[in-house]
Parts: C-alpha cells; sequence; structure tokens
C-alpha cells in the first residue's frame, strides 16, 4: 500500500501545482491519473496551445506549462500512479482514506485532493450524417500537433475560447483559415474575439457568421464542407478545405468519483469556497476544473489559488496541534525532501511554531 499525506486524484496542471504548495509545508503528495503521463489534457489534448493567462507568461504553451510544473516540483519527489483510474474511496476509523484503483493499487492518505479537471470526457461532435466516415481523414476534434496543418486550408468550428485561440494560433501556420459560428456573438474572451477580428480585417482569417457547417464531401479524404449561412437566401455555400476541426467542446463525466458520497451538481463537486474547498466529506477537498461554487470560473490561475488555500487547510488537519505563520514570499530557497536546497529567485518562505 503507497502511504502518502496528501492523495492527489489528477496530475493536470492544479494537481501538480498542490505538490509545490504542499511541498513548502513538508507535506509529502502522491498523484494519481487515468493517463500515462503527467500533464492531464494540456498534455494529452492541446500541447501546443497557447495559454495566455498565466501570471508572468504574456504566451506558454500548454506542454511546456506542464514541463516547468514538473521541474517545480522536483525537490519535492512526488509519487505517480500513472495509467489507473481512481475506482473506490474508504474511509478508516481513524479519517484517514483508502482509496484503489481499477487495477488494484491502494493509496492510504489523510488528505484525498481531487484535481480531476473535467474528468473522463468526450468530444462534442456536430450532428452530421457522414462525419464518422472523415474522422482521421480531414476531421480532428483535438488539436495535438499544429503542424498537421503547415500550408493546409482548415475550417474551424465553434464560438469557445479553444475556436477563438486556434483560429489565430493557425493563422500563422495554415495557407487559409476558416472561423465558422452559428452566432455573430462568441463566448470566449473579448481580447481573443478582438483578435480575430483583426486578423478578418487583415485578411488572414475567413469569419463566417452565423452559420454552421450541414454537409462534409469527399471520396477517402474530406475534400469539402457545406456551409449554410443564416436567412441568406443564395443557398448553401461549399468551400473547399483540407481540414474541418469542430471544436464545440468536451462531454465532461467525473466516472467512479460520481460514486464516492460526494454533492454533486451539473456533473461537478460541489465545496465550501469560504475557506478551503473541502466537500461534504471532511478531509476530502476539490480543486480545479473538477469543483463549483458560487462565481466558479474554470480557470489554471483559479485552480492555482484554490491548491494554495487546500494545502493550508490540510496541514492543520494533518497537525491540528500546530501553529502555521505566513512570513513573507520573496526570498530564499525549496528545500527538498532529500535536504537539498534548490535556489529560487522567488521562493516561499514560511514559518511554522
Amino acid at each position: 500500500m503507497i502511504k502518502t499525506d496528501i492523495l492527489i486524484i489528477g496530475a493536470g496542471p492544479t494537481g501538480l501545482f498542490a505538490v509545490f504548495e504542499a511541498g513548502l509545508l513538508q507535506l509529502k503528495c502522491h498523484l494519481i491519473d487515468a493517463l500515462p503521463q503527467a500533464g492531464g489534457q494540456c498534455s494529452e489534448i492541446y500541447p501546443k496551445k497557447p495559454i495566455y493567462d498565466i501570471p508572468g507568461f504574456p504566451e506558454v504553451l500548454a506542454g511546456d506549462l506542464v514541463d516547468n510544473l514538473m521541474e517545480q516540483i522536483k525537490p519535492f519527489q512526488p509519487g505517480f500512479t500513472l495509467g489507473e483510474r481512481a475506482e473506490t474511496i474508504k474511509k478508516l476509523e481513524d479519517g484517514s482514506f483508502v482509496v484503489t484503483t481499477n487495477k488494484g493499487t491502494e493509496h492510504h492518505a489523510p488528505i484525498v485532493a481531487i484535481a480531476g479537471g473535467l474528468g473522463s470526457f468526450e468530444p462534442r461532435k456536430p450532428l452530421l450524417e457522414n462525419i464518422g466516415a472523415f474522422e482521421d481523414k480531414g476531421i480532428a476534434y483535438i488539436i495535438k500537433d499544429p503542424e498537421v496543418y503547415r500550408d493546409k486550408k482548415v475550417v474551424i468550428a465553434g464560438g469557445g475560447d479553444s475556436a477563438l485561440d486556434w483560429s489565430i494560433f493557425l493563422a500563422d501556420v495554415a495557407a487559409e483559415v476558416t472561423l465558422v459560428h452559428r452566432r455573430n456573438e462568441f463566448r470566449g474572451a473579448l481580447d481573443s474575439v478582438e483578435k480575430v477580428q483583426q486578423l478578418k480585417n487583415q485578411g488572414r482569417v475567413n469569419l463566417i457568421t452565423p452559420a454552421e457547417i450541414v454537409g462534409l464531401n469527399g471520396t477517402d479524404q474530406l475534400e469539402s464542407v457545406v456551409i449554410r449561412k443564416v436567412g441568406d437566401t443564395e443557398g448553401d455555400r461549399v468551400l473547399e478545405v483540407e481540414n474541418f476541426i469542430p471544436l464545440f467542446g468536451l462531454s465532461p463525466k467525473l466516472g467512479p468519483i460520481a460514486d464516492w458520497g460526494l454533492e454533486i451538481e451539473k456533473n461537478a463537486i460541489k465545496v465550501d469556497n469560504t475557506l478551503d474547498y473541502q466537500t461534504n466529506i471532511p478531509g476530502i477537498y476539490a480543486i480545479g476544473d473538477v469543483n463549483t461554487y458560487p462565481g466558479k470560473l474554470k480557470l489554471i490561475l483559479c485552480g492555482f489559488h484554490e491548491a494554495t488555500l487546500m494545502c493550508q487547510s490540510a496541514y492543520q488537519r494533518i497537525f491540528p496541534e500546530k501553529k502555521y505563520v505566513m512570513k513573507y514570499t520573496t526570498v530564499g530557497g525549496v528545500t527538498g525532501f532529500d535536504g537539498s536546497k534548490k535556489e529560487a529567485p522567488k521562493a516561499v518562505v514560511k514559518a511554522i511554531e
């Protein structure tokens, strides 16, 4: 049985940053993730996707963010159980927990932090009769490597951040980028909307709204899409393309965690955001996109904040007799569990009495 101080379910950015915050308190962490590598969606789905709202990084690729987080937590030597899904949880008489994976690996910890992001997920697909015939033959629901679209004619459908961000990014990669959305208004960040509009004015992105893709043509590969513009009396338009990328989001599922007795609301775990993001079961926390509370924003930086407060609360639960005092956050270095000192220009220094 694997024993640790904080057992983290999910090795995405929020879970990884929790390791750092816990390590500063000399708390050991172990992470479980169903994916074969750490990083969550950032590694598995869009490692080359640029992220713009990480403090201190005007732009950082998702994969690079994960690499940086892994480097940041090295001194604290976290354990990983990868390629296994957290299946069951059992609360022991002393209040601690045993979590068992689908492969039978048992983990014991006084604190469980669920950082599972959107949980298990699958892309939302447009309702097109022959869409399955072109999957991996010109149609993709996730962009892992943007170089696949180098000098290609690409159509993106969607109105959220992913559709906007990839339209902006691929404008410098693809030969032609067309963004189709069924409304004139977008759901993404206003800055991204403005950038797409600028690219349209520069002739670098074709913006077609309100409209939708209603047909797909091709033999062995996708050759064209049929676009129907709302209110257009001239009929459907056929656009020759090599790639169609519908980005309508992911359909999330909590999986086995939904059966752990946690309070669930709209496929997310309800937490107390007035203090520490604890669930209705004392000792079990939920941080990042997996949780919900009034005013919740599903942003990585919000997950980082939640992870920080969760670790403070976890320390008090593990060591109720100790007083913890935050001192300052500007000098010093990070001390690893092996006693090594890693100098850092802005390491956190805290005092425990």
